[in-house]
């Protein structure tokens, strides 16, 4: 049968979440009827919260954690108070609005539905990673996108380009030095260290040859970024060399870099991700924070730079 939906590709993104979300629903309202629970997969976020929650709460409070809209978490709420499973009672602080909780019978489902939830959770990372290792951080940055810049606003941004991350090849290895190397040279003093020399000319032999990769970010047609990812050993990963022209700042292209940093070790399968850096970098060390990485000393198979006075590590 063909398939209309994939042949229009990124046209039908919507709609093709849609159709994989009804999937999901359909089978998870199965799971539940198997298990003889009567509970339906689209309440799952609502009761959750509610299931978590130390004290009733309003549909606005609810919906805000969950970022639904108010009219689905109404008609969830409705659905629920229908099957006995939550209370509602008026907001005595306002009375606009009505207080939200787990009646008794609601409180004792969730004996049996956190075993399941276990079950399928272990079911859906199994589904979710033969698209990526990473899809849930996928789908993350997806939603943030959307949320900072809906699609609607940027249907009328024709003038913007997007940022584009590129795998390493031939025809880009001399900007690894014009990008990363001039920038170095400044910081040091126009002093390299004798593992900047090598690899700043020779990215193929120092990082792809040993099992890592180089990433370059182009944006209106020109190389804006690089960064490289150097494996440590089988499950652990360093990035370096991370430069971003200062011409082409303030557009996401270091987060994006670090992004498909992270995204490429979740495809192999690797538990960590290592950086170094100095003090001099305050606005970087704001960046590593907010993806996650932590302070830590450095692993044994790390060679530490002269220059660093600071290491990160960021567990995948």
């Amino acid at each position: 049968m063909s398939d209309t939906l994939t042949k229009l590709g990124h046209l039908a993104g919507a709609s093709r979440f849609r159709r994989i979300s009804e999937k999901l629903y359909l089978d998870g309202d199965k799971i539940y009827t198997d298990a003889g629970i009567r509970f339906k997969a689209s309440w799952f976020s609502v009761y959750y919260i509610l299931a978590k929650a130390n004290s009733p709460l309003t549909v606005l409070q609810i919906a805000s954690q969950i970022d639904f809209s108010h009219i689905t978490v109404k008609n969830v709420v409705r659905e629920l108070e229908t099957a006995t499973l939550i209370g509602i009672a008026q907001n005595p602080a306002d009375r606009r609005s009505k207080l939200i909780e787990l009646t008794n019978s609601g409180k004792k489902m969730l004996q049996q539905l956190e075993p399941l939830w276990l079950s399928f959770s272990k079911v859906l990372q199994s589904v979710f990673e033969t698209g990526h290792p990473d899809f849930i951080n996928i789908i993350n940055r997806i939603d943030k996108e959307i949320a900072q810049n809906p699609i609607s606003d940027r249907v009328q941004q024709t003038h913007t380009e997007p940022v584009l991350i590129l795998d390493y090849k031939p025809s880009l290895k001399k900007y690894f030095y014009e990008l990363a190397g001039n920038w170095l040279l400044d910081v040091l003093n126009g002093k390299l260290e004798e593992e900047d020399k090598f690899t700043l000319r020779n990215p193929d032999k120092a990082y792809l040859e040993t099992g890592g990769f180089v990433f370059f970010a182009l944006h209106k047609s020109e190389v804006v970024g690089c960064v490289a990812l150097k494996r440590l050993d089988e499950e652990t990963f360093e990035f370096a060399k991370l430069f971003i022209d200062p011409n082409a700042r303030n557009l996401g292209i270091a987060t994006k870099l670090i992004e498909r940093c992270i995204s490429r070790c979740q495809e192999n399968n690797a538990g960590q991700l290592w950086l170094q850096t100095t003090m001099r970098m305050p606005e970087a060390h704001k960046l590593y924070y907010k993806l996650g990485f932590d302070d830590q000393p450095p692993p044994p198979q790390m060679t530490v730079l002269g220059r660093t006075e600071k290491i990160m590590s960021l567990a995948l």
